[in-house]
């Protein structure tokens, strides 16, 4: 791979060309071996405008890492090396993104970087976990273990993700008509009706007026407001908002119905990160840090944050849990059990599952609670918008006749 530098030489003179390497790394280590001092190094030609554009729509599908992950561990099995492996999965792989990436971890690899290092430049495919697992395979020589325990794990995450998903389509699917229903009355049937009010001259009750005013707000700042609601929509997701992280998680744990699922769903990940981290050898303090960065929610990172203080401060892990609202007594008694028997990695096995088919079960409530209440919501809302137009209409006509 060709690399244009521009550096300055022994003598203080700026010199500028190209080098030819395995990765910047290499090119970077070689320029200085020479002496140069490093103003820039940019890999030749660049990435184009339309090559960055795409790039923000390129991601890695959970499904994609987890057959990545079986496919190395079967060549692993198969006696091939890294790098061979690496070569191999780039030039097989459909995905663009993944491609590139495997490509840059075969470079690295080649230029004398371990796997976990390698891997590690790109966080955006490879969590911390799963560097994690990595780096303790190495070290144990178990790296083909390391890799199945990965796909198992994440077919695991997969799998909850798209129940979950699955679920909520049917949900999703009313709530988007129910707002649509009630978007066409507002811009089509309502003002119509109005009119008519309107044209009788009479006054209208408080609750009619709130549908015509928002009737009207609807027809000429709908539009306007729907692009407002996008943009900061879209800040918020890639910018954020301080606070608003453990805001939105306070509120959402807090919620009835979903709270529960929320909850179970990040006890079970975090008992599932745990048993798979220090099932590989992974020592407890660096699996509680990592299980707390990958739990997803801000609160429960706060508490595994905490935890890792107090284990490090010579707490049990069941100590440093006790006491906190958000996690049951009974998952800290059952790991007091597991630490006094030495069954830990066994008990956190269980509790993933027990809590994996709790969330499962509270998946299945939620979704028979909502359909019939979402239903009942957009007849009712319908009603009302129709009953508070067609009453004083009614009204007029009676004292017509």
């Amino acid at each position: 791979m060709l690399f244009n530098y521009k550096v300055l030489n022994p003598t203080g003179t700026e010199e500028t060309g190209s080098i030819d390497a395995i990765n910047v790394d290499v090119a970077i280590s070689s320029l200085q071996r020479r002496g140069f001092v490093i103003e820039s190094i940019t890999p030749e030609g660049g990435e184009g405008i339309s090559a960055k554009f795409s790039g923000l729509f390129e991601h890695v599908k959970l499904k994609e890492l987890v057959m990545l992950s079986n496919q190395i561990s079967i060549l692993f099995n198969s006696h091939v090396s890294v790098l061979r492996i690496f070569r191999l999965l780039a030039e097989g792989t459909e995905n663009p993104l993944l491609q590139k990436k495997l490509g840059e971890i075969s470079d690295d690899i080649q230029g004398g970087e371990s796997l976990s290092v390698a891997l590690e430049k790109h966080p955006d495919i490879f969590s911390d976990f799963y560097v994690n697992m990595i780096k303790s395979g190495e070290e144990s020589g178990k790296l083909s273990e390391a890799f199945a325990y990965l796909a198992s794990y994440m077919e695991r995450e997969s799998a909850l993700i798209t129940k979950t998903k699955n679920a909520l389509v049917y949900p999703a699917f009313v709530v988007c008509t129910f707002f649509g229903v009630l978007t066409l009355m507002l811009v089509l049937v309502i003002p119509k009706l109005a009119d008519v009010l309107k044209e009788s001259g009479q006054s209208v009750p408080f609750y009619t007026q709130i549908v015509m005013d928002l009737s009207d707000f609807v027809i000429h700042y709908g539009f306007f407001f729907l692009i407002f609601v996008v943009i900061a929509g879209a800040i918020f997701w890639k910018v954020g908002i301080p606070g608003a992280a453990n805001g939105w998680s306070s509120i959402k744990l807090n919620i009835p119905f979903f709270g529960t699922l929320y909850k179970k769903t990040y006890l079970s990940r975090i008992s599932d990160n745990l048993d798979t981290m220090l099932s590989n050898g992974v020592p407890m303090l660096r699996s509680i840090e990592i299980a707390g960065k990958v739990v997803g929610d801000p609160t429960y990172t706060a508490i595994m944050i905490e935890a890792g203080e107090k284990v490090k401060a010579g707490s049990s892990l069941s100590e440093a849990l006790s006491g906190k609202e958000e996690i049951p007594s009974i998952m800290v008694q059952m790991i007091k059990v597991g630490e006094e028997t030495g069954e830990l990695s066994t008990i956190l096995k269980t509790l993933a599952t027990f809590y994996k088919r709790e969330a499962e079960q509270a998946v299945d409530t939620l979704v028979g609670l909502i359909e019939p209440i979402m239903i009942v919501s957009l007849a009712v809302a319908v009603g009302f918008l129709l009953a508070s137009i067609l009453i004083p209409i009614y009204n007029i006509t009676a004292n017509i006749s």
